[in-house]
Order: structure tokens, then C-alpha cells, then sequence
């Protein structure tokens, strides 16, 4: 099992559309909106890495996203 944890950029206005494609997305446990560098911190559990990286791809299609940084950890 692999978790990632993404951050996400949207364009401005564009917060809600883009919570909404990513809240119920297969692999996302959970989503929160932040303040400070970055508009959402997206908790993202997969069966591998592939599967997760296919999710931060997914994410980064989103129109209205313009920009990911994801760190992964692997359970132990």
C-alpha cells in the first residue's frame, strides 16, 4: 500500500469545481482546503505507486488546476 499526500493549486474561483471532481475520486481518502500556499492537501491511498502517480495525473487534468507537489510514504 502507498499514501500520497498532494498539494493543489487552482486558478482563483475555480476552488469548488475542483473539489467536487476530486472529493469522490477512486484511491482520494480524504480532501481538505487550506489556506497559505496551496488551496487543497489531498490524502491519496493506492495498491502501488503506478496507481497512485494515475491518480496525481487524474488530479492534474482537472481544469481549473494548475499545479501538484505530492510526497509518498509507504506503510509499513
Amino acid at each position: 500500500m502507498v499514501i500520497g499526500v498532494t498539494m493543489v493549486n487552482v486558478s482563483p474561483g475555480r476552488e469548488k469545481d475542483v473539489y467536487m471532481s476530486i472529493k469522490d475520486m477512486k484511491n482520494v481518502r480524504e480532501i481538505y482546503h487550506v489556506f497559505g500556499e496551496f488551496d487543497f492537501v489531498v490524502i491519496i491511498q493506492a495498491n502501488s505507486l503506478s496507481e497512485l502517480n494515475s491518480t496525481v495525473d487524474e488530479i492534474r487534468g482537472i481544469e481549473g488546476v494548475t499545479r501538484t507537489q505530492t510526497v509518498v510514504g509507504a506503510e509499513i
